[in-house]
């Protein structure tokens, strides 16, 4: 078995970490009894800590699904508080197991890094915040201002691609740490603050005067956020994306956190797959849809995932109700949105 001392010299002699990367990362989680997930160092709605090692968020759920598909115990996961420059590197290092922070999938992440981006559990995109006092009502308006946002990220990227596009000149005021930023723009040091726009509704909650500040209109990038895990390991891969689409398919088939063990005794063929229910075929043969074996995980991998946080609606609805934002693009697939999981069978 490769160990993640072989993946850190076999990046000094040029070989990939896809290359290299450990194939037995569900073996290496059980053996210590938790999944390590990467988060970030606050954000609200998708990880923030209130405790230490109680958090809350989208992301944060998502890390205890992945925990209860393994363990059928959604607890049994700890948190990595990782700020923009270091995620990346932690998961390659084998510090974490899977990261699950507002990380946006682009082409190079995904193909330069040695990881694979297994799903989009938030599609965002990119704005502006102003305060109110400036009288800015569009982005438009923003020629000459000064842009707090932070390093290592798509963001500033995207920035000067959008203020380009438009001929509008600017001034970037950037740094590494998300609260450096918010200080630097709270403090007048910049015009305009700029990150995802689910991040924006986010971080305004912590302003002592939310009011005196407003979210432009404007998105001018696609964030497709998600989990990610090392390559090489397809097993653990198979596991984080699955547990994404059971969230999906479980809110598709109206099966939740509430009425899951109920649902068991369903006659809809697709909710007795999801949840791994043997049934006698006309046949009068058993199917014992064990799709929680192709993973390497129990018949009730999907039932645990249900029980232990519920399913993908609730964990919008728990998390980002407070944010005032809604589903939009994502919602499932059948109700105007983006959200679609694949069938089990």
């Amino acid at each position: 078995m490769k160990t993640f001392k072989t993946l850190a010299l076999a990046s000094v002699f040029g070989l990939s970490a896809m290359a290299t990367a450990s194939a037995s990362t569900l073996d290496d989680v059980k053996a210590k009894g938790f999944v390590q997930c990467g988060v970030s160092q606050g954000l609200i709605g998708f990880s923030n800590p209130y405790d230490q090692n109680n958090w809350t968020g989208l992301d944060v759920d998502f890390c205890k699904a992945v925990a209860a598909a393994v363990f059928g115990d959604a607890t049994k996961v700890k948190f990595s508080p990782l700020n923009a420059k270091e995620r990346f590197t932690a998961l390659q290092s084998g510090s974490i197991d899977v990261l699950s922070r507002n990380s946006t999938w682009t082409m190079s992440r995904d193909t330069t890094l040695g990881l694979s981006f297994a799903g989009v559990t938030y599609y965002d995109g990119q704005g502006f915040m102003v305060p109110t006092k400036l009288g800015v009502k569009s982005a438009l308006e923003l020629g000459g201002a000064s842009v707090c946002t932070q390093t290592g990220t798509t963001t500033e990227l995207n920035l000067a691609d959008y203020f380009k596009a438009n001929k509008m000149e600017y001034k970037i005021v950037a740094f590494e740490k998300n609260e450096e930023v918010l200080k630097a723009y709270q403090e007048g040091r910049c015009d305009v603050f700029t990150t995802d726009q689910s991040g924006l509704y986010a971080e305004v909650l912590k302003f002592p005067n939310p009011a005196d500040h407003m979210v432009l209109p404007e998105i001018i990038s696609k964030e497709p956020l998600g989990p990610v895990v090392r390559q090489g390991d397809a097993q653990w891969f198979n596991i984080v994306k699955w547990t994404y689409y059971a969230l999906l398919n479980a809110e598709e088939l109206g099966v939740t956190q509430a009425n899951v063990e109920e649902m068991k005794g369903s006659a809809n063929p697709e909710i007795q797959r999801l949840l791994g229910v043997k049934v006698k075929n006309p046949d009068g043969t058993e199917a014992d849809n064990d799709f929680g074996k192709g993973i390497g995980l129990g018949a009730d991998w999907a039932v645990n995932i249900v029980k232990g946080v519920g399913n993908y609606s609730e964990v919008f609805e728990r998390n980002l109700a407070q944010l005032k934002i809604a589903r939009g693009k994502n919602a499932l697939w059948n109700q105007g949105g983006l959200q679609y999981a694949p069938p089990i069978r």
